[in-house]
């Protein structure tokens, strides 16, 4: 097996959540939230990790997380950019020793060993792939002005969330494209995605797991402090 690394994303501002402090480091059953993303990362069989972060956040991340809480397998912290795909490219600059790489946000704290292992065996497996679930509720498609305009097939659609795992020259060359010309960069919302539009590869969905939250808004704090609870303590 080669080696891996995993590029976790901490340099977003989480305006939605309303708080002067960026919601990655807000508290979660007494820890900053990028704390457990971290942690499961960690416990697995991940080789390294590098930490993604706000400007002028690295000296702060190191000494408040990655030293305070000893976590061994953090290589690199490094800054992020402007937007999500600049700030995965920093990160996959860092992790250029590996044969797979998995991205992902550092707001999905209930991220558990089995989900992490699953997604690094589906990269060796498929090449690119991305963890997610079967989405539950029958979803629309409106038009411009907000009425129903179409009903697509529910057993079709997958609600998509990280990591997402790859083989890393192959989602290393895609970000560099990427990033050689704006026109190639509106619209892009995930690593699948660039993977999707810069190559040819096919990115294989796999299944995670529905508590494997995205922590945006003060209410996905209570759920997920509740959901951390029952990860770490079985109640």
């Amino acid at each position: 097996m080669g080696r891996s690394a995993a590029v976790i994303l901490a340099a977003g501002k989480g305006t939605r959540m309303g708080s002067q402090v960026h919601k990655q480091y807000l508290t979660l059953l007494g820890r900053p939230m990028l704390y457990y993303a971290i942690k499961a990362f960690e416990a697995s069989t991940i080789d390294d990790i590098i930490l993604v972060t706000g400007q002028g956040e690295t000296g702060y991340c190191k000494k408040e997380i990655v030293d305070r809480y000893c976590f061994t397998k953090v290589s690199a912290v490094c800054e992020g950019g402007k937007e999500r795909y600049h700030s995965v490219y920093e990160g996959l600059k860092a992790a250029s020793d590996c044969e797979y790489v998995l991205i992902h946000d550092g707001a999905r704290p209930c991220i558990t060993s089995e989900v992490i292992e699953g997604a690094l065996k589906g990269a060796m497996k498929y090449k690119a792939c991305v963890v997610g679930m079967p989405v539950k509720d029958t979803i629309k498609i409106s038009d411009e002005d907000d009425y129903a305009e179409m009903t697509p097939d529910r057993n079709r659609l997958w609600q998509i969330q990280t990591p997402q795992a790859f083989e890393y020259e192959l989602v290393y060359n895609a970000y560099k494209k990427l990033l050689s010309s704006e026109a190639f960069q509106e619209g892009i919302t995930d690593d699948a995605m660039v993977v999707e539009t810069m190559t040819r590869e096919k990115v294989k969905l796999i299944r995670g797991d529905y508590t494997n939250i995205k922590v945006t808004t003060p209410e996905d704090m209570e759920i997920a402090g509740v959901l951390l609870n029952r990860i770490y303590t079985g109640k």
